[in-house]
């Protein structure tokens, strides 16, 4: 039986926190920015946890 794959696009786009918690960046900062305000895209640039839910299916993928 081989080893299971992770996923490798999951992979790139989250990470653990040093307390297990699962790390990732924001939506919504690729195009359109003139629209956006200056405050609203300085918010999006800091990084958001996921929830315990997505969290349990994240944490399969990357590290299957």
């Amino acid at each position: 039986m081989p080893k299971m794959k992770s996923n490798r696009a999951a992979k790139k786009r989250f990470s653990r926190t040093g307390t297990g918690k699962v790390k990732r960046s924001k939506a919504f900062t690729s195009h359109m920015l003139t629209s956006k305000s200056t405050k609203r895209k300085r918010n999006l640039r800091k990084s958001g946890l996921l929830s315990k839910g997505d969290a349990k299916k994240v944490m399969t993928a990357i590290s299957a």
